[in-house]
């Protein structure tokens, strides 16, 4: 398979270029650099310094390596980002999202399927306290990040049903484990390892009001991700859209003592108010995500430690 792998320089997308070489596949990776590293991408894959907003280079990168199937892991991931800026939300993750459809169906190009990293974390909204949402869940975006995913959701039907470009959506939970940007705003994992390995004082951001557990979350571990991303671009998935997470929901405070526990050290926890955009409670149904990728998904005790890991060696 020959595969072209946005944002292939970033965490997500890293994983994901590892496991493909892996099985052989041919891989190029298309990255402004914006947040991911010029180090993270493999020698054997072919990479491009460029912005999906420039849409020329982008028909340009496509046209030139012709691949199979495109990955789409590129996107402004930041929910208080969008918050504060939803302009430039919507310019990368919907406008830069149309510039490669477009590419992908320009004439002489023959792309079989778009996988689409899309947002469980955020596109459900609320998930009330005893459910998990699953892929039927009616979506109730609350944050431009969200709505901007579920827009580019929706323009993949419309290539799908105008264009006869196949796709899937990978909605996925809270991906944590190595290469995460600890100084970035998303990634309360990695900010949390950075923070405990330096002995620092971490902060926990309210749920409802400074000083509670925080927010809960579905945690789910990269190379889990990754796996499922090579099933989708495989077409082995059933249906076109596809939660991945572990159906654990987990508060902030509780994921900062199992990270206590897994480092054998403790530091000071600052608390803070809520965050705008974030939702209080998000966990995400597993069912079908056991069954597609069919071996056991990391476990949150063993993930943890695997990522301290690889910020112990990097520290």
């Amino acid at each position: 398979m020959r595969l072209l792998v946005t944002g292939g320089a970033g965490f997500i997308g890293s994983h994901l270029v590892e496991q493909a070489l892996a099985q052989g596949d041919e891989v190029a990776v298309l990255d402004d650099l914006s947040t991911g590293k010029r180090a993270n991408v493999p020698a054997a894959a072919a990479f491009h310094h460029v912005d999906l907003r420039d849409r020329d280079a982008t028909f340009r990168v496509v046209r030139d390596f012709r691949p199979d199937v495109v990955s789409h892991q590129a996107a402004q991931a930041s929910v208080s980002r969008s918050v504060r800026d939803p302009h430039f939300d919507v310019e990368v993750n919907v406008l830069g999202g149309i510039n490669l459809l477009d590419a992908c169906t320009q004439p002489g190009v023959a792309v079989e399927r778009v996988v689409f990293a899309s947002t469980g974390g955020a596109i459900y909204g609320e998930v009330p306290e005893g459910r998990r949402a699953t892929e039927d869940t009616v979506p109730a975006p609350q944050s431009p990040y969200a709505i901007s995913k579920l827009a580019f959701e929706q323009l993949l039907s419309v290539y799908r049903s105008q264009k006869g470009l196949q796709s899937s959506v990978l909605r996925y939970a809270n991906v944590y484990g190595p290469r995460q940007d600890p100084h970035g705003e998303a990634g309360v994992v990695a900010i949390f390892c950075a923070a405990v390995l330096s002995s620092e004082p971490l902060t926990v951001n309210a749920r409802k009001v400074a000083g509670d557990d925080g927010c809960v979350r579905d945690y789910v571990y990269v190379s889990d991700v990754a796996r499922a991303n090579l099933l989708a671009a495989g077409g082995k998935l059933a249906g076109s859209v596809l939660n991945v997470g572990t159906g654990v929901g987990i508060s902030t405070r509780q994921l900062a003592a199992q990270l206590f526990e897994a480092a054998g050290k403790s530091v000071p926890i600052a608390t803070a108010p809520p965050r705008p955009g974030d939702l209080e409670r998000s966990v995400l149904d597993p069912t079908r995500t056991e069954a597609a990728l069919g071996a056991p998904l990391v476990g949150l005790p063993r993930g943890l430690a695997l990522t301290l890991k690889h910020y112990e060696a990097r520290a």
